[in-house]
């Protein structure tokens, strides 16, 4: 379901746009050209099962100098999207107003830098894990021509959205991954064996929990007391369930952690280190 940009769901007879696929406009599509999007500074995105992540969006955008762009019936702004233009597998829109500052102005256009925040939440903008992947930038315009007063037994509603993309580079939104560590027995004799467990998990969007992650190649990372450094000691393959295991010798005390660092589908993760007591 489209979710609509701001100031156009005012009202309860606005809302039911949102039930409204985009369609080929009547009127002719506005003269807007926006260029230079950058989303995330060019970073990916990575979410987990909870919460929002606020993801900054810049770019310039030219329109006609007799354009007027109110954000209340009329809006522009940049969304996100996977699929096609012109089918959508999922998209994100802008739910607030960009800030734009004029740059530059000529007899026709005016030039104008604006940035904008995209909200991706997990439960609501991300419903399958299929949305870890590259999702593209598309410029958007939208205006609404309302007139909801009934009393007279007449109500109207017109609706007209356009979209231009893609645009720069996109972005990749990742599953969050998370990692853990524990060094056994403790303490420990110089010299004996040590076992270092853990477990590799990622989001699920599916089920909004997170699941192990199997075949992934995580780092053995050990720290000595007093040290600033952590310096890698061996990898480990995560098995049933995410879970890891290998032994290494005691030498010293110190913090013992497993690092991940990311797929093209899953963010990276650092345990937190686990401290030992060699006697």
């Amino acid at each position: 379901m489209r979710k609509l940009a701001i100031g156009i769901a005012a009202s309860g007879a606005l809302a039911l746009t949102g039930l409204i696929a985009p369609a080929a406009s009547a009127t002719t599509s506005p003269d807007l050209v926006f260029s230079g999007v950058t989303v995330n500074g060019g970073k990916a995105v990575v979410a987990g099962t909870t919460g929002s992540v606020k993801v900054p969006v810049t770019y310039t955008l030219t329109r006609p100098s007799d354009l007027t762009i109110d954000y209340k019936k009329t809006f522009a702004g940049v969304l996100l999207y996977r699929g096609t233009l012109s089918r959508m597998a999922n998209e994100i829109d802008p739910e607030n107003a960009p800030t734009c500052t004029t740059t530059a102005t000529t007899d026709t256009t005016v030039t104008e830098s604006c940035k904008e925040i995209l909200a991706i939440d997990s439960e609501g903008s991300l419903y399958s894990n299929a949305d870890a992947t590259t999702w593209k930038a598309a410029g958007l315009y939208s205006k609404i021509d309302q007139d909801d007063d009934g009393s007279d037994g007449h109500i109207s509603l017109g609706y007209t959205y356009d979209a231009w993309g893609p645009l720069g580079s996109g972005v990749q939104i990742k599953r969050a991954a998370r990692l853990t560590a524990d060094a056994a027995p403790e303490p420990v004799k110089k010299g004996a064996t040590l076992t270092v467990t853990g477990k590799l998990t990622r989001a699920d969007w599916q089920s909004s929990e997170y699941a192990g992650y199997v075949s992934q190649r995580a780092t053995l990372q050990f720290r000595a007391k007093g040290a600033t450094g952590y310096t890698t000691l061996k990898t480990v393959t995560s098995g049933t369930g995410g879970a890891l295991k290998t032994t290494t010798k005691a030498t010293k005390d110190g913090y013992y952690r497993y690092v991940f660092a990311g797929t093209a589908t899953t963010g990276a993760a650092t345990a937190a280190g686990d401290y030992v007591d060699v006697r």
